[in-house]
């Protein structure tokens, strides 16, 4: 049997959009034998020298000005990216875009990038017969998300969906599938093994991520958490910082046996079902894998823009809450070490409710899309 191919179109700006492209190409593979699986951060692959210097240049500008990063996003947030930026987009940046679709023949374009959807969404309008799903990775819609050239969209809530059709989107062209994470997320094994795996004591737990990144730069609230070292265990998840990594190993403060610096790992979904406690940048991936693990989360300065949103998203639905102060964390480490059966029992349950959700749903409609070849409109 022939197997339907699906390429997965992301970018490197931040880390969530292709971890959300690799969750998709899991659950696919997952759900069907028949299915072929292609990811790709499009600009990286087809521009190797340029594309990571204007993800720098853009990662600067995210941390040194994000006030401006979210007047941008605010004034641009009810406009699809236009016509002349897509057509310097696809002149500059991706030239072979239309190269690369014909060699791979993918049955299926799915993105999870606004970019890489506003690409193939004009080679659709030059000519180009493809199937376009796009996967928004947050919990807003955001105007640059959208072309009328997408077939489907597959959003994390109503909320969202009713927010595009306020756009123009067609209905028929939404479905509420959540955001899909890795497949892993969803499982829950013994913690005891996954303690004796990474050495760490079965002792209240705080998970402290500084998004796909590894930007640690709220150096206030990391220095106030190592207060409660003697009581509580802290796990440093600092990705890809090896800068900062290098800077705590050499701090006295970090240098504790309840103290773990973790540099760049493949098994968060360990470290985040043996934790009590998520700290966090509220990014959108970030914050659907800890739902899917059940576990409470505190939100440290979300960026203004999508993580303002989905800090608002979950804070709303009980799910986290913001760090509005230094009292918000001397109020949630007192409850780890009074009340953490109580937390333990509380996350038991919110693992029960949350089990009506589908967690394959994106990645099932996606084969649907497949088995049709057309979407109604």
């Amino acid at each position: 049997m022939i197997k339907k191919r699906v390429l997965l179109l992301s970018e490197g700006f931040g880390a969530g959009h292709t971890r959300a492209a690799y969750a998709l190409s899991s659950s696919l593979r997952k759900l069907s034998p028949n299915v072929q699986t292609k990811v790709l951060e499009l600009g990286s692959f087809l521009n190797p020298k340029v594309a990571p210097l204007i993800i720098t240049a853009y990662k600067k500008t995210v941390l040194s000005q994000p006030r401006l990063v979210g007047m941008m996003y605010r004034h641009q947030y009810n406009k699809s990216l236009n016509r002349f930026t897509t057509l310097a987009l696809h002149r500059i940046f991706y030239t072979h875009t239309k190269n690369v679709v014909n060699q791979l023949r993918p049955d299926i374009v799915v993105c999870t990038h606004p970019i890489p959807s506003a690409v193939i969404s004009r080679l659709k309008r030059l000519g180009e017969k493809i199937l376009l799903c796009t996967v928004i990775t947050d919990y807003d819609a955001h105007g640059t998300w959208i072309s009328p050239e997408v077939d489907r969209y597959l959003v994390s809530t109503q909320e969202v969906r009713g927010k595009m059709i306020q756009q123009g989107v067609p209905p028929g062209r939404i479905k509420v599938t959540g955001i899909p994470v890795h497949p892993n997320f969803w499982e829950h094994p013994e913690k005891e093994d996954i303690r004796d795996t990474f050495q760490l004591k079965d002792m209240p737990t705080v998970m402290v991520m500084g998004g796909g990144w590894g930007i640690m730069s709220d150096e206030i609230i990391n220095d106030f958490l190592t207060r409660w070292r003697d009581d509580v265990q802290i796990l440093f998840c600092l990705g890809n910082n090896e800068k900062v990594l290098k800077k705590l190993e050499q701090d006295s403060r970090y240098n504790h046996p309840n103290i773990r610096l973790i540099g760049f790992t493949q098994e968060v979904d360990k470290l985040m079902e043996v934790s009590d406690l998520l700290v966090t940048k509220p990014g959108g991936m970030t914050c659907t894998e800890g739902l899917a693990k059940g576990i409470p989360m505190l939100f440290h300065h979300p960026l203004p823009g999508q993580e303002e949103e989905n800090c608002h998203y979950f804070t709303a639905q009980g799910l986290g809450e913001p760090i509005s102060s230094l009292e918000v964390i001397v109020k949630w480490m007192n409850k780890l070490m009074t009340e953490l059966e109580t937390i333990r029992e509380r996350r038991e349950e919110q693992l029960q409710s949350i089990a009506l959700y589908r967690p394959m749903e994106s990645a099932q409609s996606i084969i649907d899309m497949l088995d049709s070849k057309k979407v109604p409109s």
